[in-house]
């Protein structure tokens, strides 16, 4: 069987695809049957640009549509699989998770559960709900029939060999545990899903958080992952798939929870607002970087907490289908392709460097357009503490649309710029081609909202 570094099976499995799933989760197996309008064909492969396009443009997917967009969104599923392809690979991703946390469970048994100190009820009710959601599911697993309990045991055996050789830090996965027991009951419980019976999932959420740190120690655990998991599991509703696609988004991004990626963050969005309006970075940066620490949290945890809940969902899936970078990339290599046109035109002369900086994301120009259009009141905030209050005063109040529009035009206008220092100065017989340039380039960026 083929393996993916990080224990995520491949599709290329012996035997793959003989039978269709029934030892899933219910959220997990109607997710299977659902399908994409328009990115999607008929054997249930997923075109991965148009569906990027179509999330970027459309200002994100209807709530119907969101659990499925995720799954191959973020890469639990692989956009080239088939309905029937992921079914057995569902399968398979079930078994993994399950002998992972079984594995952690064992290495420290006295934190399987989470230790309660008897001043939260609600947690309390959390423990009870989770137990008996948990009984459930051991009495779902018993009723299996015998081919079902067979082709997982199977599976579970493949499962044990993978992980066999996993060794866990002893003093690091307690710290994390004891990090995540502290996060966790601070995770928004205001939530509709964590209301009522749903207090278990924060249970889940537990769970999740553990199994992650336990297998991804170059990783662990850091403070927001929490509430970075906890997005993923009410939109997917399901503790497997959860884990599957947070753990993939964390390949891509787990740099970020660390110090180094902090401070990478807070210099790029220093620099792009350097050149968006030089007299505000000149104001925010006049003592030193940290003043631009606030604006990490927004873009760490994709502004959770400044716009409300349902547009921050929206907004989350927007950033991460990556559309405008890959527009970014298209603009550059039409740079790169008219500076070889020009070489060949001219005498031989060195064409000239590169001026667009791919490293400015579209989530950066979200926060430079709160920035800016708040630019008045940073300018008076005097101190740290002020800052702090400014920062505080927005939670909840963004408006989402407002921002992306702002943000894109800002991205436009820096694309822009950028394209036209260079056709400016080697390409001012063709005004009329530039033209069509800039039009081609402004069609990238219109939403249907």
């Amino acid at each position: 069987m083929e393996e993916s570094p990080n224990g995520k099976p491949g599709l290329q499995a012996e035997g793959r695809c003989r039978r269709r799933v029934a030892a899933v989760s219910a959220p997990a197996l109607s997710a299977c049957r659902l399908t994409l309008a328009g990115v999607m064909d008929a054997e249930g492969r997923v075109d991965e640009s148009r569906l990027r396009g179509h999330i970027f443009r459309n200002g994100g997917v209807t709530p119907s549509e969101r659990g499925l967009a995720w799954r191959f969104l973020f890469g639990m599923y692989p956009c080239s699989s088939t309905a029937l392809e992921r079914s057995f690979l569902q399968e398979q991703l079930l078994v993994r998770y399950r002998v992972m946390k079984k594995k952690w469970q064992q290495f420290l048994p006295s934190t399987v559960r989470l230790q309660l100190n008897g001043t939260d009820a609600e947690l309390f009710a959390a423990v009870r709900y989770f137990d008996e959601r948990e009984a459930q599911t051991l009495q779902e697993a018993q009723d299996q029939s015998e081919e079902v309990k067979d082709r997982l045991a199977f599976l579970e055996l493949q499962a044990q060999i993978l992980f066999e050789r996993v060794k866990f830090d002893l003093e690091e996965l307690r710290e994390a545990i004891r990090i995540i027991d502290k996060d966790v009951p601070r995770t928004n419980r205001d939530l509709s899903y964590y209301q009522e019976e749903g207090l278990g999932n924060l249970l889940v959420l537990r769970n999740i958080l553990i199994t992650y740190a336990a297998f991804h120690p170059e990783v662990g655990y850091a403070q927001g992952m929490n509430d970075l998991c906890s997005r993923f599991l009410e939109v997917l509703d399901c503790e497997v798939d959860t884990f599957w696609s947070f753990s993939c988004y964390m390949e891509k991004f787990s740099r970020d929870f660390m110090a180094d990626g902090l401070h990478r963050k807070i210099e790029l969005e220093a620099a792009l607002l350097k050149e968006l309006d030089p007299p505000l970075y000149a104001h925010l940066v006049r003592d030193n970087m940290e003043r631009f620490t606030f604006c990490h949290r927004w873009l760490l945890l994709g502004f959770q907490r400044e716009f409300k809940h349902s547009d921050a969902l929206r907004l989350f899936e927007i950033l991460s289908c990556d559309h405008l970078e890959l527009i970014s990339q298209k603009v550059d290599r039409a740079r790169y392709q008219e500076r070889l046109d020009q070489k060949h035109c001219t005498d031989g002369s060195e064409s000239p460097q590169q001026t667009f900086n791919t490293d400015f994301t579209f989530e950066l120009f979200i926060c430079a357009a709160v920035l800016l259009d708040n630019r008045e009141s940073l300018l008076h905030c005097r101190d740290d503490v002020q800052l702090i209050q400014f920062t505080s005063s927005l939670q909840g109040r963004l408006d989402l649309n407002s921002t992306l529009k702002k943000a894109e035009s800002h991205f436009y206008n820096y694309c822009k710029r950028c394209a036209w220092d260079y056709m400016n100065g080697h390409r001012r017989a063709n005004s009329i081609k530039d033209e069509d340039f800039f039009y081609q380039l402004r069609s990238l960026f219109i939403l249907k909202r």
